[in-house]
């Protein structure tokens, strides 16, 4: 009972926190041209029917590249690079900060898999942060889809993160997403919780 209790508190006030390392989300002809087939599920995500596939590649840039990219699937209408700003400096590459979709104007890099490779013109951001939330739980922290606010971490360093985008939908389930730069200037560990702040 008092479990039941402390989790009831713990869900109107906190949500759960995720560390989002650098990953690649491909087309369905991308992956063909790379792989010679579709992407192949490795496990489930926290995001419903959102998973990590068996699949990996290289990103090039101007400066330098990155072995070994997760894949994401499934595959998408438009490939989109999403990385932090440190990867940024090492592959070269002035990527803006941009929700996940939101690829014009952003620039490009070259995608490397085992059996080709693809050029993208653009698509290489660096996730703005960002809670997927129900709408069941928007409602009782009192968010709204598009909303920015900030959040403060309950971590082993705790901050207080800005322009941190609201994204409600009855496909999500609830979690921040922080790139590694964020997380690890936090301390983040698995876990780890954070409170809107209106």
């Amino acid at each position: 009972m008092k479990e039941k209790l402390i989790q009831k508190v713990i869900d109107r006030i906190f949500v759960e926190l995720e560390a989002s390392g650098r990953h690649v989300h491909l087309t369905e002809n991308q992956c063909k041209t790379l792989f010679g087939h579709g992407l192949t599920p490795q496990r489930p995500l926290s995001q419903p029917g959102q998973f990590l596939a068996q699949e990996r590649v290289t990103v090039v840039g101007p400066k330098g590249r990155f072995e070994q990219v997760a894949v994401l699937g499934p595959e998408r209408p438009q490939a989109q690079v999403e990385i932090s700003l440190t990867d940024s400096r090492v592959l070269g590459i002035a990527s803006p900060v941009r929700l996940s979709g939101d690829v014009e104007n952003t620039p490009g890099a070259t995608i490397i898999g085992p059996l080709g490779q693809v050029s993208i013109p653009s698509g290489v951001i660096c996730a703005q942060r960002h809670i997927h939330i129900t709408p069941e739980k928007a409602q009782l922290l009192g968010v709204k889809d598009k909303q920015i606010v900030r959040l403060k971490t309950y971590t082993r360093r705790p901050v207080v993160f800005e322009d941190v985008a609201v994204r409600v939908s009855p496909n999500f389930e609830t979690y921040v997403h922080l790139d590694y730069d964020e997380a690890n200037a936090c301390g983040f560990q698995k876990g780890d919780l954070g409170r809107i702040l209106l």
